[in-house]
């Protein structure tokens, strides 16, 4: 079976309406390069943490209804990086001034397939300009993993701060996944030291495609990304990657390439067979 993913590339800032036509416009080409599932970076709606329950609170169904309808025009699967939202799957709500910091799946006539939301929460200390970090303050963290079955294949969700955890991803493969997402906003300075050879551990720990949708560039004076957005195959061959500022990528999925080696190297089942 073979399909085509694409990965859009932005440096999303603080104004919505600016970020929602840059989207428009990226959308359009990854559709031109044939793909079947396009998916969009962490925060490609607002990044600016302080605005996110103000999103959630009123403008979601716009951006909502935005990506449906460009999903239906393209004819395109479409992930959508991670969206704010103030109820959780259950569909209770998120105590104010925190969100859910929210990836979902649309398809090609524009209905939600699937939704994940973000298990680990960036609260660290970095080397740059903003110095710290605490996505806790604004994001309550989710608790379920998502699989969904595409185009291309069966889809695990992540996003961003879950690609340091590899048991994340293996439960995953063990759903079932043969492509995980992981839409980003990996800081220059943490991007520069582990986007890539975490990307690629994952890939081959998995055995799984691995999409890594990034934002890449200056956002503010104190915020910048790292970009290097790139698709990996099962293998951990890196098919293609973008560099910095906006960008759209693309790669086939061979899921029989992936099956082959899966076949010559049974990796969850000696997992299993040792007990882990």
């Amino acid at each position: 079976m073979m399909g085509r993913v694409a990965l859009v590339q932005m440096v999303s800032g603080t104004e919505l309406e600016l970020n929602l036509q840059q989207t428009k416009k990226l959308l359009l080409q990854a559709a031109e390069t044939g793909a079947d599932l396009v998916v969009l970076p962490e925060n490609f709606a607002l990044l600016d943490s302080a605005s996110l329950r103000g999103l959630a609170d009123q403008e979601l169904d716009q951006v909502v209804q935005f990506l449906c309808q460009q999903a239906t025009n393209l004819g395109i699967w479409i992930v959508a990086g991670s969206l704010p939202m103030a109820v959780d799957e259950h569909g209770n709500d998120v105590r104010a001034p925190q969100v859910r910091s929210v990836s979902l799946v649309i398809d090609a006539l524009g209905a939600i397939r699937g939704r994940y939301d973000k298990i680990h929460l960036f609260d660290v200390e970095v080397a740059d300009a903003q110095s710290r970090y605490r996505e806790s303050a604004f994001v309550e963290a989710g608790t379920n993993l998502t699989v969904v079955d595409t185009p291309v294949g069966r889809l695990g969700l992540t996003v961003c701060y879950d690609l340091r955890f590899p048991e994340q991803f293996m439960r995953l493969r063990e759903m079932g996944a043969e492509l995980i997402s992981v839409p980003s906003a990996f800081t220059q300075v943490t991007g520069e030291a582990h986007w890539e050879v975490l990307l690629r551990a994952r890939a081959i720990e998995t055995q799984c495609y691995l999409l890594g949708a990034n934002q890449g560039g200056c956002h503010s004076p104190e915020r910048e990304t790292w970009g290097q957005s790139m698709v990996v195959d099962p293998w951990g061959v890196i098919l293609d990657e973008a560099e910095k500022g906006e960008a759209v990528i693309s790669a086939p999925i061979d899921l029989d390439r992936l099956r082959e080696i899966r076949e010559r190297m049974p990796v969850l089942a000696h997992r299993q067979r040792a007990g882990f």
